[in-house]
């Protein structure tokens, strides 16, 4: 159990905590959130025992093992699958034993055998294939398992450092912000990853889908206290606005609050059509429109204003190949931007999203085909590199002023208020800013130029979960076109209308939500898996291409007669799941009426939460077993 009792943790002048409590069960999974600075991973470094307490008392058991993600990676020739591989120390360390043993020849049968039987039971003859699928889970192709790390750029080095975290068997997982490099792919990853992870499980985060899928707790950092709360980070969210709704000074701001996304639903509602996509985004806003109140002591308030003039279409690609050099990436693509339109980018990783956003940026020129742009086109361009084009010399007023000479001092204080910088913070040299606040002074000096066209390509990396839930606001209310790539499924649900699937060299529109692109980038990844390995066998000389029809026809009987347990059962998993499902909405509508919080229904309240968890632990069940049968489906039928 990790056990803290009355700890107090200063910082310069700062106190992170002051008589903090908070104990943690073993296997728990743990989100721990609160604001950029609050010391989330301050708190990492004392149970690592990198640093001590002020006051009070760290408890550990001593025999757990501790595996962690670091920060930094030390560029070297070493090939990405060896490092890797020596995030398990106990496994590298026996492999060095191994090889002295065996160059001791015959004289040291005894201890080789020793050594050997050490290896097998711990799973060490496993241990490359086992590194190599969490690259190729990571993203990482076979040819890039070999590649030397200094050839990696920064946040693909991030990746191999949490690669080699999850490599280390580890009683205790402590992970910061693992999902800020990846994308939406390796994060449904990474998610069905530690939903199998055993140990206990302590997880740094701001994106609240991914911790909706991980954690069964969340700590919060309150006011120097550490304020553990059960559940998901969505309970989290109830239980808090629960809580903020009793403190009377509070409840005004949340009613205003509430009222306000409750209104902008109702305006979208009429406007939705019956889609798919704008079905879900409709659901994600009522779901917005209950949580509002727990956000209400937000420190960032801000809209994103749009340009009075407007061109229809604001961007036209026609015929557009869209690539680097003579390589083409994503063909014949035909893609109109109209006034209005929000579409989010879907595709597996490398299969050209961010090209595609380039290329109607203007940052890259389309290899053939036109890319026409509108009168009046006005682009707000958001991408990590916009960081790193910051002046680290200059402050964030100068960087308003530059763009507005003209403006007053304090109509740029106002502005730069709502993206969290106040007082004598907007004269503070960009060069000491953490990534968070680049994030946010890039995101502020985009809204500034009043865009009639934002293009966000990862906008959420570094941006805590207040920033988010304000972008996802401001966002959602932006009159605008947007098109958005993100690995933050809640800001794609409440922010986009429709959905383009860029994958094999197309950029078609996709007519599912995110729940069915899900189950698509399962199968994608299979269909790639598949085909490496059919590419990496040697083919057979001896193959005969004809048969005689009668065998064939008898073969396929018996296949059929083979298949038909499993396809019924696979058809009966897929009614529980549905009815599960069904029964899951039914419990969240519950949860989500404010009329439960009114007072005097806990023990309902405790019920309905019991109710949703078993009902989530059952349809993991139900999707694990739909999977399996899939895959035995697949090996029969020889796919």
């Amino acid at each position: 159990m990790i056990n803290l009792q009355g700890v107090s943790l200063h910082r310069g002048e700062r106190d992170l905590l002051d008589r903090a409590d908070c104990r943690i069960f073993p296997g728990h999974k743990v989100g721990i959130i609160g604001a950029n600075g609050c010391g989330k991973s301050t708190l990492f470094k004392l149970l690592l025992g990198q640093l001590e307490s002020d006051a009070g008392q760290v408890d550990l058991p001593g025999t757990w093992r501790i595996s962690h993600m670091a920060q930094e990676v030390n560029a070297n020739e070493q090939s990405a699958l060896d490092y890797v591989l020596d995030g398990d120390n106990e496994l590298r360390l026996l492999q060095k034993q191994l090889v002295q043993a065996e160059n001791c020849g015959a004289t040291n049968g005894h201890k080789l055998a020793e050594l050997h039987e050490h290896m097998a039971n711990i799973d060490g003859y496993s241990g490359p294939a086992r590194a190599a699928q969490l690259l190729d889970g990571l993203g990482f192709s076979h040819a890039d398992q070999q590649r030397p790390v200094r050839s990696f750029s920064g946040g693909w080095r991030i990746r191999l450092n949490l690669g080699r975290a999850l490599m280390c068997p580890a009683d205790l997982l402590l992970l910061d912000e693992p999902t800020n490099h990846l994308d939406l792919d390796a994060t449904l990853w990474l998610e069905q990853w530690l939903q199998r992870f055993a140990g206990t499980l302590l997880i740094i985060s701001h994106d609240r889908d991914f911790l909706d899928a991980v954690v069964s707790g969340i700590v919060s950092f309150e006011q120097q206290k550490l304020v553990l709360y059960s559940g998901n980070y969505s309970a989290f969210e109830r239980a808090r606005a629960e809580r903020l709704a009793q403190q009377q000074i509070e409840f005004e701001k949340q009613q205003a609050e509430r009222s306000h996304m409750e209104d902008f639903v109702r305006r979208f509602r009429a406007k939705a059509s019956k889609a798919k996509q704008a079905q879900s985004r409709m659901k994600a806003l009522d779901r917005m429109a209950q949580i509002a109140p727990a956000h209400v002591d937000s420190p960032f308030h801000f809209t994103l204003p749009s340009s009075e003039k407007t061109s229809n279409p604001l961007i036209d690609l026609r015929e557009a190949a869209i690539g680097y050099a003579d390589k083409v990436i994503v063909k014949k693509v035909q893609l109109g931007i109209q006034p209005g339109r929000r579409i989010g980018l879907l595709g597996p990783n490398g299969a050209g999203k961010s090209s595609l956003i380039k290329t109607l940026a203007g940052t890259l020129a389309p290899l053939s085909g036109e890319r026409q742009c509108g009168e009046h086109l006005a682009i707000g361009y958001f991408a990590q590199h916009q960081l790193e084009a910051l002046d680290s010399n200059g402050s964030a007023i100068l960087h308003l002023q530059r763009l507005s000479p003209n403006a007053s001092e304090q109509s740029l204080r106002d502005f730069l208020g709502g993206y969290g910088f106040i007082g004598d913070r907007i004269f503070e040299m960009v060069g000491g800013f953490s990534g968070g606040e680049k994030a946010r002074l890039a995101l502020a000096l985009l809204a500034w130029q009043k865009p009639n066209l934002l293009l966000l390509d990862e906008p959420t990396n570094h941006l805590d979960l207040e920033m988010r839930h304000s972008l996802t606001l401001a966002l959602a209310e932006f009159p605008g076109a947007v098109i958005l790539v993100s690995h933050d499924r809640h800001l794609l649900a409440n922010t986009v209308d429709e959905f383009i699937l860029v994958a094999d060299g197309r950029a078609e529109p996709y007519s599912g939500d995110l729940d069915d692109y899900k189950q698509w980038l399962l199968g994608f990844n299979r269909e790639k898996k598949r085909s490496e390995e059919k590419v990496s066998e040697p083919a057979d000389l001896d193959e005969t291409p004809s048969e005689d029809k009668k065998a064939q026809r008898r073969a396929a009987a018996a296949l059929r007669e083979q298949l038909k347990p499993l396809t019924n059962k696979l058809k009966n998993i897929e009614r529980q799941m549905s009815a599960s499902e069904g029964q899951l909405t039914e419990i969240q509508e519950k949860l989500s009426d404010e009329k439960l919080y009114s007072g005097g229904q806990q023990d309902e309240i405790a019920r309905l939460n019991k109710e949703q968890a078993a009902q989530r632990e059952k349809m993991e069940e139900l999707e694990l077993e739909w999977l399996e049968i899939s895959e035995k489906l697949e090996e029969i039928r020889g796919e």
